[in-house]
């Protein structure tokens, strides 16, 4: 059986190690804490990928269409995060350190983006990496622009940061698509990417709906707050969209257990 590669340990600790340290000092076990420590297992979701890709030498199952929907969605959160509070958590992480994390995201993304077109290209599966990205694109924007929420009393800012909500959910649909392509079979780090991406929104998830009477919308029906269900709709579809993969990961971790985990194979993709 094959270890744990050192470098993974190590990324695991240092971002758990962080996250109890964002939780109990910074935010002072604030319950708002919990979004930034979703962007936080964002975070570990993307650098788990430039492991991969640093350490195996290819792009080999990594959906560069994913990244470049997903870098979209932190640039778009981003445009609210970095000087509006609307859609900022009210403790001390709110400040700077969510935004800093975020930033901290968007750079692991474009490195990976650069290995994968340019350094490692010749690895890189684009034959399979062949789900149309545009329409998923504009059909996220179209979305925003008729469901965004009003927490930040700027219509074009509330619909980039709604906007960077669901290409962040749609991002997965690229790399589900690569992974189905290539007959089912999910490198250990690409695996452990979705998995952690899928703590991540349900972290969000948790903070959004506990947080649902508070978040408004100019409404569309009188009565109805559309914003909210759209928001919550979306991290439902998110973790949907994962769950046929997550009974697979799970599966293979109790039958060969994380040491030996170098690969799953997805049946349900095939």
């Amino acid at each position: 059986q094959s270890s744990v590669p050192t470098g993974v340990l190590v990324t695991y600790g240092l971002f758990f190690t962080f996250s109890i340290a964002v939780y109990h000092f910074f935010a002072e076990g604030e319950f708002s804490a919990i979004l930034t420590l979703s962007v936080i297992m964002q975070c570990l979701a993307i650098a788990l990928l430039a492991l991969q890709s640093q350490s195996s030498g290819s792009a080999a199952g990594i959906s560069a269409k994913a990244l470049m929907m997903e870098g979209g969605s932190l640039v778009c959160r981003l445009s609210s995060t970095l000087w509006l509070n609307g859609y900022l958590p009210v403790d001390a992480t709110g400040d700077h350190l969510f935004q800093i994390v975020d930033i901290c995201s968007l750079g692991i993304v474009a490195y990976l983006l650069h290995h994968v077109l340019m350094t490692q290209r010749h690895t890189y599966q684009a034959e399979l990496d062949s789900l149309p990205m545009p329409s998923l694109v504009i059909g996220c924007f179209v979305a925003a622009a008729l469901l965004h929420a009003d927490m930040n009393d700027r219509p074009l800012f509330d619909t980039l940061w709604m906007a960077g909500l669901f290409l962040g959910i749609a991002a997965v649909l690229p790399q589900l698509w690569l992974v189905a392509k290539a007959n089912g079979r999910v490198q250990a780090l690409t695996s452990h990417y979705i998995a952690v991406m899928a703590v991540s929104r349900l972290l969000s998830g948790s903070f959004m709906w506990h947080a649902r009477f508070d978040l408004t919308c100019q409404p569309w029906v009188e009565g109805m707050n559309h914003a909210v269900w759209a928001i919550l709709g979306a991290h439902a579809l998110h973790l949907l969209l994962l769950g046929d993969f997550a009974y697979y990961y799970v599966k293979a971790i109790f039958s060969r257990g994380i040491q030996s985990l170098d690969y799953i194979d997805c049946g349900c993709f095939v």
